[in-house]
C-alpha cells in the first residue's frame, strides 16, 4: 500500500497482504443463507482492491458468511452493514453522507501515522466502530505485521571479527539508511548532530555521504526484497540508525525488526513503548535514554571498542535468550501470518473480524424487534482515542521554539497536524447534523477556523 517503497521510502511489510489471492474461505461455519441473505461490507477504499479474484467475494468466518464488495453502488443498500476504509485514503472531505444509521464505519490502518494525522484526535478515531490499527488496544491489532516470528530474530549475526575488520576497512560503526528525508519524526535532524561526535556511513538520499558499492545494491527493489546480497552488506554494520518516520506508542516497522533479524544493533527512536516487545532488557539502545547526540555518541564509541560489552545486546540470539513471554504469547495468539500460506492475511482476518460482529449485531436486533423492546438494542461500539491517539510531531533535537520562522519542518508537520483536527471536528459535525452535501465541508472547516480565532 505504500506505492513505490523501500529503504528509499517505507518499506512494505514481508508478506504484505495486498497480493491478489484467493478469499479466505476460513475454518468454514454452517452458514446456509445464500448469497442475496448475507450482511454485506463494502470496502469504501477501492483503489488498493479487490484482494479478491472480482468486485465480489462470499467469505465464510467463524460465526457466519457476508459478501465482501468493492462496489459503490450497494451504498446504501439496507443490507450493507459495514463500510470498511482504508486509512491512508481517508479524506474527511470526500466521507459519504449522509451517514446511514444502520451502518457501522470500520478503519483499516497499519501505515504510519504521518499518512492521516485526521485518525490521531479523538474528532477523528471517533467516526469509527471498528479499528485495526498498529495498537495494541486497537480491535484488531496488527503490532507485529513487520515481525514474520520468533525464527526471524534467531537468525545468526556475522562474527564479531568480521564486524571489526570491516571497520578497519574505514567503513563506520553506523550505518544510516533512509531516503525519505522530510518526516515528522524530523529524524535527519538529529542525525546531523550525531555526525558531529561519531562516523556515520548514510547511503540513502538523506544526509548522503557514502556510496553503495554496486548498481545492484543502489536499486531500491533490491533493498525491499531484502535480497541476501544486499542483508549481508548491511549487517556487517555494528550499529543501524532506526529512526520511525513518526512516533507512536506500538509504531515499529522493519527499521527496528530488520537490524535484530540481522544481528546488528538498532539505535532506536520510535514508539515510546518498544521495550514491551523486545527479546529481552539489552537488545536496543533507545536514543532517548541519552540526555544528547553527544552522550549517544560516546556510549557507542565504547560498545564499538569492547566487542564483550557490545556482544551481550546479541544475547537474544543465544538459545534461550528471548525472555520477553509477553512478545511470545503475542506472537503465538495472532491469528494472522506473515509471510505464512498456512494462515490468514491480516486484512482477510479483519474482514472475518467485522462480519462477525456484523452477524451478531443483526441476530441482537432481530432479537430487540421480536421482544417489543423488552430486550436491549445492541450498543454502537465506538472506537477509543488510544486506537490510534498519536502526540503531535516534535523536532527531532532542540525545541520548537528554536526553530527559525521560515523552518520547512515546522511549517509543514505542526500545521497538518492542527488541521487535521480541525478536518475531524468539521465531518463530526456534518454527520450530527446529517448533511448529505459533501461540498460543504469547506463550509464546516471555515466556521472552526473562525470559532478558533474568536477563542484566542
Amino acid at each position: 500500500p505504500c506505492g513505490a517503497a523501500g529503504w528509499a521510502q517505507d518499506a512494505v511489510p514481508p508478506g504484505a497482504a495486498f497480493v491478489a489471492a484467493a478469499s479466505y474461505r476460513g475454518p468454514g461455519n454452517n452458514d446456509t443463507r445464500s448469497n442475496k441473505a448475507l450482511p454485506i461490507l463494502l470496502w469504501w477504499s477501492g483503489s488498493l482492491f479487490p484482494h479478491f479474484p472480482g468486485d465480489t467475494e462470499r467469505i465464510d468466518c467463524p460465526r457466519g458468511s457476508c459478501l465482501v464488495t468493492r462496489s459503490r453502488r450497494v451504498a446504501r443498500h439496507r443490507r450493507t452493514k459495514a463500510l470498511i476504509f482504508y486509512g491512508t485514503d481517508f479524506r474527511a472531505y470526500e466521507a459519504p453522507l449522509p451517514r446511514l444509521p444502520h451502518q457501522t464505519w470500520a478503519l483499516f490502518h497499519e501505515e504510519s501515522p504521518m499518512n492521516n494525522y485526521v485518525l490521531s484526535h479523538p474528532p477523528g478515531i471517533q467516526l469509527f466502530n471498528y479499528t485495526a490499527t498498529f495498537r495494541r488496544e486497537s480491535d484488531y491489532p496488527l503490532t507485529l505485521q513487520w515481525l514474520p516470528g520468533v525464527g526471524y530474530l534467531r537468525g545468526p549475526a556475522v562474527p564479531l571479527a568480521e564486524k571489526d575488520a570491516w571497520r578497519r576497512k574505514g567503513y563506520a560503526p553506523v550505518l544510516y539508511m533512509q531516503s525519505h528525508c522530510d518526516v515528522p519524526s524530523d529524524r535527519d535532524r538529529y542525525v546531523r548532530q550525531l555526525m558531529k561526535y561519531i562516523q556515520v556511513d548514510s547511503y540513502g538520499k538523506c544526509l548522503h555521504n557514502r556510496e553503495l558499492p554496486s548498481e545492484r545494491l543502489r536499486d531500491t527493489s533490491t533493498a525491499t526484497t531484502e535480497d541476501s546480497e544486499f542483508m549481508t552488506f548491511i549487517a556487517r554494520y555494528k550499529f543501524h540508525l532506526a529512526l520511525e518516520n513518526a512516533i507512536c506508542d506500538d509504531y515499529m516497522t522493519e527499521k527496528l525488526w530488520r537490524p535484530m533479524h540481522l544481528g546488528a544493533v538498532p539505535v532506536y527512536r520510535g514508539s515510546p513503548a518498544v521495550r514491551d516487545w523486545m527479546p529481552n532488557n539489552l537488545s536496543i539502545i533507545l536514543i532517548d535514554d541519552f540526555d544528547s547526540p553527544q552522550e549517544l555518541a560516546k556510549y557507542l564509541d565504547f560498545l564499538d571498542k569492547n566487542g564483550e560489552e557490545y556482544m551481550k545486546y546479541l544475547d537474544y540470539k543465544n538459545v534461550g535468550g528471548i525472555k520477553n513471554q509477553f512478545l511470545l504469547e503475542s506472537l503465538e495468539r495472532r491469528e494472522w501470518g506473515v509471510n505464512d500460506m498456512t494462515l490468514p492475511n491480516y486484512l482477510n482476518g479483519f474482514e472475518c473480524f467485522i462480519c462477525d460482529r456484523e452477524n451478531t449485531r443483526v441476530k441482537e436486533e432481530q432479537e430487540h424487534k421480536k421482544s417489543h423492546g423488552k430486550t436491549p438494542a445492541p450498543r454502537p461500539r465506538i472506537a477509543q482515542f488510544k486506537h490510534m491517539g498519536c502526540p503531535m510531531p516534535t523536532p527531532g533535537f532542540g525545541s520548537v521554539e528554536d526553530l527559525s520562522g521560515g523552518d520547512s519542518w515546522k511549517e509543514m508537520w505542526l500545521q497538518d497536524y492542527w488541521q487535521s483536527l480541525d478536518q475531524g471536528e468539521a465531518l463530526t459535525a456534518m454527520i450530527h447534523r446529517n448533511e448529505s452535501h459533501q461540498g460543504r465541508f469547506w463550509d464546516y472547516m471555515h466556521e472552526i477556523f473562525l470559532k478558533r480565532t474568536r477563542q484566542h
